[in-house]
């Protein structure tokens, strides 16, 4: 029996509940960090990537739960409501999916943020190891000029940590990132979790921190025995209305926990 894991994009708050939630999971005796394959976008990409540094899931969710945990993020320069409410607006201009993607990387391209390398630094501090694991990992991106989805996997010849930072290049948020002349947006992007590259494994567990029309009809052409975990009430409480900001990683990661606990009984 082969297991996938699939892990979508939410912020600073997903990556801290996507944790807690995996460790909720394990601790209920439904150990997902041993999957065949592991495909992370945005967020998701962080997450993947620590699940490979060597660090125990109790280690990798201590770093999260503690509030007095090194932190290394940056505040947002905008709102991430501001945000949607471009990337919903250029949902109507352009109903075409590859146009939409041209359309918001074209967004991202203009917007004023950091510095690449300020935003280099936040991935670097994140990941544990910048060794790429010795496992399938794959980590989703978007092509700037061309809108088109990149997975980038250990043969790639691209750094995790410049594969990761693309992954989570928030569109009007963080900056594009440059690898090897070309420019590369959150994988988001293309959708929030990217669940059809699990197509063909037995088992797939997604966690989706955030909502997802697309994710529905990508899950229905998985196959296999597929389980879905999006947020519950407390989660989305602790998230709060700014899951990027770094406030929310403590109590994202301790309501991710104690869900998983709840969602292995269940």
């Amino acid at each position: 029996m082969t297991k996938a894991l699939v892990l979508g994009g939410g912020g600073v708050a997903g990556i801290a509940w996507t944790t807690g939630l995996l460790a909720g999971l394990a601790e209920a005796g439904q150990d997902w960090t041993d999957a065949d394959l592991v495909v992370g976008t945005s967020a998701g990409s962080t997450v993947g990537a620590q699940l490979g540094s060597g660090l125990s899931l109790d280690e990798l969710y201590a770093r999260q739960a503690d509030p007095d945990a090194p932190n290394h993020e940056l505040t947002p320069p905008v709102a991430i409501a501001e945000v949607w409410e471009t990337v919903v607006r250029l949902q109507r201009e352009h109903p075409e999916p590859g146009d939409l993607r041209r359309a918001v990387a074209e967004y991202a391209l203009k917007a004023d943020t950091v510095s690449e390398e300020e935003r280099r630094a936040v991935i670097e501090a994140r990941l544990p190891s910048h060794a790429w694991p010795d496992r399938d990992l794959r980590i989703v991106a978007v092509e700037a000029s061309a809108g088109l989805p990149v997975v980038f996997d250990r043969t790639s010849g691209v750094s995790l940590v410049d594969a990761v930072a693309a992954s989570c290049a928030v569109p009007g948020v963080w900056p594009p990132v440059t690898i090897s002349g070309v420019r590369y947006v959150d994988g988001g992007v293309r959708t929030s979790a990217n669940a059809d590259f699990a197509a063909g494994y037995d088992d797939v567990l997604v966690i989706a921190p955030l909502p997802d029309p697309p994710l529905e009809e990508q899950l229905a052409g998985l196959g296999g025995n597929v389980r879905l975990i999006t947020p519950d009430e407390a989660s989305l409480a602790a998230a709060g209305a700014e899951p990027l900001s770094p406030a929310s990683r403590a109590p994202s990661a301790r309501a991710g926990r104690v869900q998983g606990a709840s969602a292995a009984r269940a």
